[in-house]
């Protein structure tokens, strides 16, 4: 159509006939927690989407209480502009229609029966609930040991036990992370983790002694009169001690990968599906392109380059050796959406399907996309349509400059810039702070590179391949049962990397990045 747009299509296209899933949602009850993650408002926003006749969807978010719950669903949920295609499709009967299908439950996982209080709602989410999505944590990689435990271990043992006494519940889905395997190399199966299993043949893992380990760490450190910052570093360090005597490089795989341990363990005969998904990136197509919020792991490279404020990373981009060392590991939100959605349909109480399954949502085996070709797309965007910064000056880049040994980059970082730096201090204390300004900015700039460096390295140089086989027998399965292979894309051969990243998700970060 002359003129139109992509979001005019995806408009005009939101009036299709939808399959048999529309048809399996229909007067189903779920519950969501993490409600206010961005993956989780990509889920309920498809399912109000694809079926408004959903019976009811049970949102779990953290509030003292039933009237701020609501006001955050509000707020950070139906607010947003993600529903802005179901805000125009129905009009003024939208937040009539939102709030007739969504129960904001005040509640926290990291307590018994996820913390909800009242009594009556318990009683009633344990006689109507049939699907658990489980998508709460806290991803952050550098989290304290103490918190990291409570949502993303035990906060899933919680939930899996809220689970147990729901009288029609037929399956649990659980969203983790591919990088739950460390850092190992060569094709990466999407096989389950077994209690007390570790990345180190020299350790053994116990995760209730984990759990009494960060007790009394805590207990120690709140002897010793320490300020909340401080207490809050030192177990942030305990956390990456703990990860990294056990194997894995940071505390949010690691803690996620013994919450998986205890799903299996403790799991009976309750059926499980596991999504791991890679990197997850803004919208593909659904329900709309280039819808993101927050900055996540090359998310935060690309602005921070387009910026000015980063201009050397380490990575494999020079490595003619092994091309899969060069590959990133990166997924479009909605298909990972997608994903989780046929898997409900496919396994919802099919017991010929496996009781356990686990499914990658990756690029890295069928289409990846290099350093390369990410340094490529950003250069050739951010000369195109330079940052303007706040003094109204756009900024000029260069080509992003990727150094293949972590060695490397930090010393040269020491010489081309911290040392430097050093020295100008000393002028500007010289010349009665006359240059303040411009070393704050360069000191920003300088702990900016190297923090970012140090968190993402594992990444940067990381060369597993995930294996899909499970997605893609989940694929066929869907297309046997005639489930629309359009609306429910999750196969990452289909994407054009180029025409994404240039034309949909920088776009998308910049609009974010106003709107923030």
């Amino acid at each position: 159509m002359k003129g139109s747009t992509r979001e005019d299509e995806q408009f005009q296209n939101q009036d299709m006939e939808f399959d048999r899933i529309a048809k399996f949602v229909q007067g189903k009850t779920i519950l969501v927690t993490g409600a206010t993650g961005f993956l989780s408002k990509v889920f309920v926003e498809k399912i109000l989407r694809l079926q408004p006749k959903v019976n009811k969807l049970y949102l779990l978010l953290r509030a003292q209480d039933e009237e701020s719950a609501l006001q955050r669903l509000i707020d950070e949920i139906i607010n947003t502009e993600l529903f802005k295609v179901l805000r125009r499709k129905w009009g003024s009967e939208f937040n009539h229609s939102v709030l007739s299908k969504i129960v904001a439950v005040a509640g926290d996982i990291s307590f018994e029966n996820l913390g909800v209080k009242d009594f009556m709602l318990r009683q009633k989410m344990w006689n109507e609930i049939e699907i658990i999505v489980n998508v709460a944590a806290t991803t952050d990689f550098y989290e304290r040991y103490d918190v990291a435990l409570d949502i993303n271990t035990f906060g899933v043992l919680n939930v899996l036990n809220f689970g147990k006494k729901c009288d029609k519940v037929k399956l649990f889905l659980h969203v983790s992370t591919v990088y739950v395997c460390g850092e190992q190399t060569g094709i990466i199966l999407e096989k389950r983790f077994y209690m007390g299993e570790t990345l180190k043949e020299t350790s053994n893992l116990n995760i209730i002694e984990e759990r009494r380990n960060a007790e009394e760490k805590l207990d120690q450190l709140r002897h010793q009169s320490l300020s909340d910052e401080a207490l809050t570093i030192e177990m942030k360090e305990f956390g990456l001690k703990r990860a990294k005597l056990n194997g894995w490089p940071n505390t949010y795989v690691f803690t996620k990968a013994m919450g998986e341990m205890l799903l299996g363990k403790f799991k009976g005969e309750f059926p499980l599906v596991i999504v791991r998904p890679s990197m997850i990136t803004s919208t593909y197509k659904q329900p709309f392109p280039g819808w993101i919020e927050g900055l996540r792991t090359i998310d935060i490279v690309i602005m921070g380059y387009g910026k000015g404020e980063l201009t050397c990373f380490p990575g494999n981009l020079n490595s003619a050796l092994d091309v899969e060392m060069k590959t990133m590991r990166q997924i479009p939100v909605d298909m990972v959406v997608n994903a989780m959605v046929v898997a409900m349909e496919v396994h919802y109480a099919n017991h010929q399907y496996s009781r356990e399954i686990i499914y990658h949502v990756s690029s890295s085996l069928q289409n990846p996309m290099k350093y390369s070709d990410i340094q490529k797309f950003a250069y050739c965007y951010f000369t195109k349509n330079p940052w303007v910064d706040r003094n109204g000056r756009s900024v000029k880049i260069g080509e992003l400059t990727v150094i293949s040994r972590t060695d490397l980059f930090f010393l040269s970082m020491q010489l081309k810039y911290v040392l430097p730096l050093k020295v100008f201090y000393l002028i500007n204390i010289f010349c009665c702070q006359r240059f303040k300004k411009v070393h704050t900015k360069l000191d920003r700039q300088i702990k900016f590179v190297m923090r970012l460096a140090q968190l993402y390295k594992p990444y940067a140089f990381f060369t597993g391949i995930f294996d899909v086989r499970n997605l893609d027998k989940l694929e066929k399965v869907a297309r046997e049962r005639g489930i629309d292979g359009a609306e429910f894309d999750f196969n990452s051969r289909n994407i054009d990397w180029e025409d994404y990243i240039i034309n949909i998700h920088i776009p998308g970060l910049l609009k974010h990045a106003i709107r923030s």
